[in-house]
């Protein structure tokens, strides 16, 4: 395999502090290399040094493969607001769109008439040439097809790209550049805004790529689906572990354990040698005043000098010892910051919190849900999922009650006590500091403030920064702290993990797992929906929903069995009803023949497994699974 690209001993400081340093990396043809990090890192700024867009502090990058052939795609950048998104998603070939630029010029400038449309009927021909032989007219129909492949239909390539929603804006970029081809791909958060059909389908494009891949993704899901090896980002340098990941976390999780037993090897040495010092002290010490002290016979003076000598040279040797492993040592584990945070409610026994009874919602002519009927009951955590733009915001707006209903009706129990978290994060007090917003709280003092602030990762100097100042990720955070102080019995989050790096998300999902309130949720985080729901809300193309009872993991199952098994829906949902059952009665049996079968084997009788009543309850649900499993 051809090496791409040498990075040695790469480091960058950022207001004269060090970024990062030590960096060494080596990308070779037909990798696929994810990038990860914590937020703040470095790995934008390591991005563009490794593309020559900006220049290191230190350090050098042998790039074996010319500029001119690497792509990258970053997370903003500016665009003309004239700029439709067909010519935005052609910008990204220099020299190909130069070219056509050139067409379209000498196409005008030949309509008009004397010398200047002579000069451009006889410069057009070469032009033409030039631009066929290097694949021009083939470069515009890969970016169409691209355009139209990631969910971007013709109508809207002629739409301003500036007025295009950040989605959109992602699918054009990410289009121009799989239409380009380039050896090296380089995708900063691709991403982000994508719904999970665009997801689906740029996972699918990346792993038959056939270039080099350098992406950074906070999505733990695309990484296991992508990579070939994750590169992990620290301040004093980069390790790269083969696989996704999945495969990352279980090196960590290795690598902690061998660094914790060797650790402890060298703490139960260390104090063994320390122990060994102490000892032959105390006998160079009793052996020294024992040779002053018999001056009457030599013999015997000379005998207690020469133990003396030798437990100063055994001394000696164990400081040498000690020393060595001192020089050696690996430390205890230093753990970053990492979030802490618990969600609590203030307790509530009713069974129904939500209801939505045949709602209907509408943008003036355009019905954005029709139909919608369910309820949410406590212990309930449905994610609602869609399509970009199918609505699922604005069912969250309606459960809060920030938009009414067309027609039908939501219900809310009295007692629900709401924590509504948006993605576009309104509602935090803009104008003041961390500080202040948490001293406005009854009975809060300054300490208390500063100790939960710096559980959410805004240690010392941090409480004063005002929040309007924070970055995304900072003001995501800060938004939590809301929740954390609300008591809420429902949660209702909206894109809660945008902008959070791996470590705060997975905080943050143990925290949602614990909580004991109810949990209304849109995510396009596939593994947040994967641990947090045990219900699903599928939002369809007319506006309905569709649910399913059970985890995303049990509806992926399903869905599989649906396309093996030409029975249809209805069948493998049967069949699904069929096995829980079984489960249940299994499960069921046992537990409440424990105690007598504990009394059986007392006296000496042989306990009977099942009733005769359950047995064969079993016997029918297992004879209709196997009819069902012979239907063709």
């Amino acid at each position: 395999m051809r090496t791409w690209m040498i990075a040695k001993e790469l480091e960058k400081e950022w207001n004269g502090q060090p970024l990062f340093e030590k960096v060494n990396l080596e990308v070779t043809e037909g990798e696929r290399l994810a990038l990860f990090g914590r937020n703040g890192c470095g790995k934008t700024t390591l991005l563009r040094i490794l593309a020559g867009m900006e220049e290191a502090t230190g350090g050098s990058v042998e790039r074996m493969l010319p500029i001119e052939e690497w792509g990258m795609m970053k997370q903003s950048e500016d665009v003309p607001e004239e700029t439709t998104a067909l010519e935005r998603a052609y910008l990204e070939h220099d020299h190909l769109h130069a070219l056509k630029m050139k067409l379209d010029r000498l196409a005008r400038e030949m309509s008009g008439s004397g010398q200047p449309a002579e000069q451009a009927l006889e410069a057009y021909g070469p032009t033409l040439e030039e631009y066929e032989s290097q694949g021009g007219f083939h470069w515009e129909n890969e970016v169409e097809k691209q355009l139209q492949r990631i969910g971007m239909p013709k109508e809207s390539w002629n739409l301003p790209y500036a007025s295009l929603s950040g989605g959109q804006k992602t699918r054009v970029r990410l289009a121009a550049l799989l239409a380009k081809s380039p050896k090296l791909l380089i995708l900063d958060e691709p991403t982000n805004h994508l719904d999970e059909e665009s997801l689906h389908w740029l996972e699918e494009q990346l792993r038959h790529y056939a270039g080099t891949l350098l992406f950074v993704s906070h999505d733990r899901q695309f990484i296991d689906e992508v990579a070939t090896s994750v590169c992990e980002l620290n301040p004093d340098g980069i390790v790269k572990y083969r696989g996704g990941y999945t495969d990352y976390q279980g090196y960590k999780e290795r690598e902690l354990r061998e660094h914790e037993a060797l650790h402890k090897k060298q703490e139960q040495q260390r104090k063994a040698l320390e122990e060994s010092i102490r000892n032959y002290q105390q006998w160079f010490l009793q052996a020294h005043n024992s040779a002053a002290h018999q001056s009457e016979v030599k013999i015997t003076q000379s005998y207690y000098k020469a133990k003396a000598k030798k437990n100063i040279s055994r001394y000696h040797a164990k400081q040498k010892q000690l020393e060595r492993l001192d020089a050696e040592s690996v430390g205890s584990v230093r753990h970053a910051p990492k979030l802490n945070m618990t969600l609590e409610d203030e307790g509530f026994e009713a069974r129904t919190l939500l209801r939505f009874e045949h709602v209907d919602f509408a943008y003036a002519d355009r019905t954005v849900l029709h139909h919608v009927h369910f309820q949410l009951d406590r212990g309930d955590r449905l994610a609602v999922r869609g399509p970009n733009g199918s609505g699922k915001t604005t069912l969250l707006r309606l459960a809060t009650a920030k938009l009414a209903p067309t027609s039908g009706e939501v219900r809310l129990h009295p007692g629900v006590k709401i924590g509504y978290f948006s993605q576009e994060l309104e509602g935090l007090p803009v104008d003041q500091s961390l500080l202040d917003s948490l001293l406005e709280l009854p009975n809060m003092t300054q300490t208390q403030a500063r100790t939960i602030l710096g559980c959410f990762l805004f240690p010392r100097e941090d409480v004063f920064k005002r929040i309007g100042d924070l970055s995304m990720g900072e003001k995501c955070r800060a938004a939590f702290i809301r929740l954390y102080f609300g008591g809420a019995n429902l949660l209702v989050l909206d894109e809660p993990n945008n902008y959070l790096d791996i470590d705060t998300r997975e905080v943050m999902e143990a925290a949602l797992m614990r909580y004991p309130g109810a949990l209304l949720l849109v995510s396009h985080d596939r593994m947040l929906v994967r641990k947090a729901a045990n219900r699903i809300a599928e939002i369809e193309p007319e506006g309905g929903v569709a649910l399913f009872e059970g985890s995303l993991e049990e509806q992926e199952e399903n869905l599989r069995l649906q396309e093996r098994s030409p029975g249809g829906r209805e069948e493998n949902e049967r069949r699904l009803m069929l096995e829980l059952k079984l489960a249940e009665l299994l499960r069921g049996e046992a537990a409440s023949r424990a105690n007598e079968t504990e009394y059986r084997k007392e006296n000496g009788e042989l306990p009977d497994l099942f009733s005769a009543e359950v047995m064969s309850e079993i016997r029918e649900v297992k004879k209709e699974l196997a009819e069902l499993a012979e239907k063709p």
